[in-house]
């Protein structure tokens, strides 16, 4: 199946889902949209996705999937290998608690609609908003690294040997954070399966510096 996707290159949530796409050994065109410029507010994107938010996947059925978590899992259930979760429930439980806590707990204080309110709205300065964007990442790896550390689940990647939904999260988050300058050194274990991820072309393909409309 062939899929139109509709993504930004610095998006987090695309990452994810290029990363996803790559791993599956899925074909797709790459629509890119500026999100500064506002060509998620366009009126023909908003017909594809009302919540003017990217990523969107397009299938060849014409039908439109959003929110990357969810396309992901419809990724893992229609194109089982390699598997993102584990056969396991306890695991599946486990990664998708990794998972969340990158995708419910960091990502929506720290989104680029978020950011801009906080200018718009507020008056925060580039220095007030690296200060929230920092807070809010610091709070969530700090738990992270240590549910990584304690855990004997941990492997050369987040959960075991084989790289599953949670790294696609943790890889797109370090690449975010980056844009601030927050460096890992902090947090050992998810330096290193950063690391790890990187020297894979799966990962490395969707990094945002490797998309057609970098800037």
């Amino acid at each position: 199946m062939k899929f139109r996707l509709h993504n930004f290159f610095r998006s987090s949530t695309s990452v994810r889902l290029r990363a996803a796409l790559n791993l599956k050994g899925m074909d797709y065109d790459y629509v890119a949209y500026a999100l500064r410029k506002g060509d998620a507010r366009a009126p023909n994107y908003l017909a594809m996705n009302p919540a003017g938010l990217v990523p969107s996947l397009e299938r060849e059925d014409g039908q439109v999937m959003t929110q990357s978590l969810a396309i992901i899992e419809w990724l893992d259930e229609t194109q089982p290998e390699p598997p993102l979760l584990p056969a396991d429930p306890d695991g599946r439980a486990r990664v998708r608690a990794l998972s969340l806590m990158i995708a419910c707990e960091i990502h929506p204080l720290n989104n680029l609609r978020v950011l801009e309110y906080l200018g718009n709205a507020f008056g925060a300065n580039d220095e007030a908003t690296k200060a929230w964007f920092t807070h809010w990442v610091g709070t969530t790896f700090d738990a992270l690294e240590t549910s990584l550390a304690r855990d004997t689940a941990t492997g050369r990647f987040c959960h075991g040997d084989t790289p599953g939904l949670a790294d696609l999260c943790l890889y797109a988050q370090v690449w975010n954070n980056r844009r601030f300058d927050i460096d890992t050194r902090d947090w050992p274990v998810i330096e290193r399966i950063f690391a790890e991820l990187d020297a894979l072309p799966a990962f490395s393909d969707a990094a945002p510096h490797n998309q057609p409309d970098a800037a």
